[in-house]
């Protein structure tokens, strides 16, 4: 029997250990900030910023499970948790009375506007402050890349931002801290 195990490089497993690495400690970096500062898993806080991120503050449950890349018994589990702190409240759908919807609270919306700069502030730290102007932008071409095959149906096409001119301008304002909202 002959192998046809195409094994990694030196340079290629070199990589790989460090991508694993990567993987297994930012999240945990992430919770712990956002624990500390906001009483909120990395999870529940990704939750309550795409429900922010929509125009009436509203997702249809199967539709923040696929933002959130959450089954949806995972998600209706956190949504419970989320509900009974008051972050946000589920009603049936008025597209389709079979469906449920999630709606940001004002008190969720709140949180999020709190959490975030904080957050932000993680997020530079452990990942964008650590780069380069280039790496950033290679490392965006290295996620897309990775997304192409990990998430073929594109389910995480929304969490890709800007989407245009306008998005972009929002995002920076979000960014700097300089937006209207």
């Amino acid at each position: 029997m002959t192998d046809e195990t195409p094994w990694l490089t030196r340079e290629q497993l070199r990589a790989w250990m460090k991508l694993v690495a990567v993987m297994e400690l930012l999240p945990a970096a992430l919770d712990q900030q956002l624990q500390r500062d906001a009483d909120l898993t990395h999870f529940d806080y990704m939750v309550i910023a795409m429900l922010s991120e929509t125009d009436t503050r509203t997702l249809r449950m199967s539709a923040l499970a696929a933002a959130t890349n959450a089954s949806l018994p995972r998600l209706s589990h956190v949504v419970s948790r989320l509900e009974k702190r008051g972050l946000v409240s589920r009603c049936p759908s008025v597209d389709d009375r079979r469906a449920t919807d999630v709606r940001l609270t004002d008190a969720g919306y709140a949180t999020i506007v709190d959490a975030a700069p904080d957050h932000v502030r993680t997020a530079r730290k452990y990942v964008i402050d650590a780069l380069s102007d280039e790496q950033v932008a290679q490392l965006d071409g290295i996620a897309k890349s990775l997304l192409s095959t990990l998430d073929p149906e594109g389910r995480f096409a929304a969490l890709t931002y800007p989407r245009d001119a306008d998005d972009a301008a929002i995002c920076e304002a979000r960014l700097t801290g300089t937006a209207a909202d």
